[in-house]
């Protein structure tokens, strides 16, 4: 049999070619969901892993916000051992943890990014560029830390900033001009500190005179702070970095004087790793 024009009529598959090409159709399909969408590019790469906020997250269901200290100050932070960040200070306690900072300081700690710069490494493939944040924390109450970190993307440096800065903490202690009367507005005395060919010099100054610096200057003064200052710079001060970091060596080194104050003769009694050392014996808890 044929078409009018004299051309024969193609053959039709019979039903069953059909069924099985739709059965290996549908096998192929399941196969590749199964394998993760590589058969055909289709797939998200997630496998039978699952989706949503409960991706990845252990069977015991703890809290991934919940601090779980690593070093034995830490742990003495945490179970209330220790009353106030000034008893790390005094015994010169190297702080690892930021959460120990955090403990202590939340609610008054605050952080400003100083600057973000580029800089550039040459690779056999050309140039990597990556960034570099100054971050500084302070809580206006005698506590200034400063933060430096490089990463290829902005917000994984400051991040990275704000984390160092907080274990860089430091006390600065604050004094008067002149007549001891209220509370400490200024630096107790003449201070000095220097990075690369930057020298910043602090010098005390009367109540009402405010804070004689640039802007980063005052930005860090204020947040240690000190409310009356006056600053005496010498060397490349453009460079932002080397100016900020001079500022906080010249903050950190107020207690690196021994004032007619300080001469009576403090007892000091055993460390808080001494004191808790049964605490510390008991295996932690995980």
């Amino acid at each position: 049999m044929g078409w009018p024009d004299g051309k024969s009529v193609p053959s039709c598959p019979p039903p069953t070619v059909h069924l099985v090409c739709s059965t290996i159709h549908h096998q192929h399909k399941n196969m590749s969901e199964e394998r993760g969408g590589f058969g055909r590019g289709r797939g998200r790469g997630r496998g039978d892993r699952g989706r949503g906020r409960g991706r990845g997250r252990r069977e015991g269901g703890r809290d991934e916000n919940v601090w779980v200290p690593v070093t034995k100050l830490g742990r003495l932070v945490k179970e209330g051992k220790i009353g106030s960040i000034e008893e790390i200070f005094l015994f010169s306690i190297p702080v690892k943890e930021a959460e120990i900072i955090d403990y202590f300081l939340k609610d008054k700690l605050q952080d400003e990014v100083m600057k973000i710069m580029p800089v550039q490494k040459q690779s056999s493939a050309g140039q990597r560029t990556r960034f570099k944040a100054f971050v500084a924390v302070g809580d206006a109450a005698g506590h200034i830390g400063l933060g430096v970190k490089c990463s290829s993307e902005v917000a994984t440096a400051i991040r990275g900033a704000i984390l160092s800065a907080k274990l860089n903490i430091a006390p600065v202690r604050r004094g008067f001009w002149g007549r001891k009367s209220g509370l400490p507005h200024t630096v107790p005395t003449k201070v000095t500190g220097k990075c690369g060919s930057v020298r910043v010099r602090l010098i005390p100054a009367p109540r009402g005179t405010g804070l004689v610096s640039s802007p980063a200057g005052k930005r860090l003064l204020s947040m240690a702070g000190i409310d009356d200052c006056y600053t005496s710079t010498r060397g490349h001060t453009r460079t932002m970095g080397n100016f900020i970091k001079a500022l906080f060596y010249a903050l950190r080194n107020t207690y690196g004087y021994l004032e007619p104050d300080l001469w009576k003769e403090n007892v000091l009694t055993a460390t808080p790793f001494q004191e808790h050392t049964d605490f510390l014996s008991k295996k932690q808890i995980r």
